[in-house]
């Protein structure tokens, strides 16, 4: 059938050419076109380009053999050279060549190792392996990553220190490798790389957190889950006010809130909830002008809840519970039926409050905590300002 759908094209083709004027700029015309099309459609690239897809077929074909489950028969496809049929495998085209862009492999389920030989893709700009049971360590070689844009390696069994390696990936702004069984300390480096979004929650990370943390531009930041100590870093009130999300849910952080976190006038999620933190909010949380989760529940913070704070247009859940508040205001009473949590601190007259003999002493109560005096709502520009002109 095709054979016979061919053969009355190129009829047609010649009975045009015979009635057209200009047979000659026709046939130039035609030639290229169907030229073109054909090359691009069978993959024929150059020599630069089969060595690229030479690289991939090798390096594929070696994770491969480290997998020693596969559950959804994902590698079934992986068979023979074309690697730009595999499942999971994305390629990209130029006039030159053809490589391997991306792998999302993202639930598939597969268990085995990170072998080295995937560095010899060198021109993928994502690599997504999110929820599967990848186990050991992220190969060094990665660094031959240049161009690679998102590393998602969530969800796993890694192990080992912070992989560094990623710290050499120029071309990184996504990081997430969550959910994993990474320890040891945060490298200073981390924060001064030009990261969009960082996400280490739920590993076993200690110590605490650089004050390169300031240094961050990144919009995302996820601590959550680790065992992280010392205070919040004074650098915090550096960082880009473009900071949309930062949560230090659960470690072990102790001290006072900076008051520089009045500066993240686009911050919509804060939680510090499940620390040791101490002492008064900052009145500075009132120019948290998008803010719609915030949660500092668990924690020794005492004192009253200003106006200030609960006068938050955009707040949707404030959560202040387990801590050692003495008293709120009149106007967080409209947030008590859009979560507001205040229970089992100190306010006199209110239910499910802590016992009187838990309230007689206060966590941290000699500590001193600088703040910025305000006896009225601190003026948000003016905030940011003095922040900035104290920067090193």
């Amino acid at each position: 059938m095709i054979k016979n759908i061919i053969q009355t094209f190129l009829h047609l083709l010649l009975l045009l050419l015979l009635l057209l004027p200009n047979p000659s700029k026709a046939s130039i015309g035609i030639g290229i076109g169907v030229g073109i099309g054909i090359g691009k459609g069978n993959g024929n690239g150059n020599g630069s380009s089969k060595q690229n897809l030479n690289n991939a077929y090798k390096a594929l074909q070696a994770w491969k053999s480290s997998i020693t489950n596969d559950p959804l028969n994902i590698l079934d496809t992986w068979v023979g050279p074309n690697v730009c049929s595999y499942k999971g495998i994305f390629c990209e085209s130029s006039t030159t060549s053809y490589v391997v862009a991306g792998i999302d492999l993202n639930h598939a389920n597969l268990q085995g190792t990170l072998v080295k030989e995937l560095s010899l893709l060198s021109d993928i700009t994502l690599l997504h392996l999110n929820t599967n049971n990848f186990s050991g360590t992220v190969p060094e070689t990665f660094k031959d990553f240049t161009f690679l844009q998102e590393l998602d390696l969530s969800n796993n069994q890694l192990s080992g220190s912070f992989p560094t390696v990623t710290l050499n990936m120029p071309s990184l702004i996504y990081l997430d490798l969550r959910f994993n069984s990474f320890k040891g300390s945060l490298p200073e480096e981390l924060f001064n790389k030009k990261l969009d979004a960082i996400f280490l929650n739920n590993n076993q990370f200690s110590g605490e957190i650089p004050q390169s943390f300031g240094n961050s531009p990144a919009s995302v930041i996820n601590l959550a889950n680790n065992k992280l100590t010392g205070n919040i870093p004074a650098s915090f009130g550096f960082m880009s006010p473009k900071l949309k999300e930062i949560i230090f849910l659960n470690n072990q952080l102790s001290g006072c809130i900076p008051q520089g976190v009045g500066v993240f006038t686009e911050m919509q999620v804060l939680d510090l909830s499940f620390n040791s933190l101490v002492g008064h909010l900052p009145d500075s949380i009132s120019c948290l002008q998008d803010i719609e989760v915030l949660n500092l529940g668990h924690n020794k913070l005492s004192g009253d809840i200003s106006d200030v704070i609960c006068s938050l247009k955009r707040l949707l859940n404030l959560t202040v519970a387990y801590n050692f508040f003495s008293g709120f205001s009149q106007e967080c009473s409209r947030l008590f039926n859009i979560g507001f949590d205040f229970s089992d601190n100190c306010i006199p007259g209110r239910n499910l409050q802590r016992p009187e003999p838990e309230c007689s002493l206060i966590p941290g109560g000699d500590l001193n905590c600088l703040r910025i005096p305000s006896p009225k709502p601190l003026v948000c520009a003016t905030l940011a300002s003095s922040i900035d002109s104290s920067s090193p």
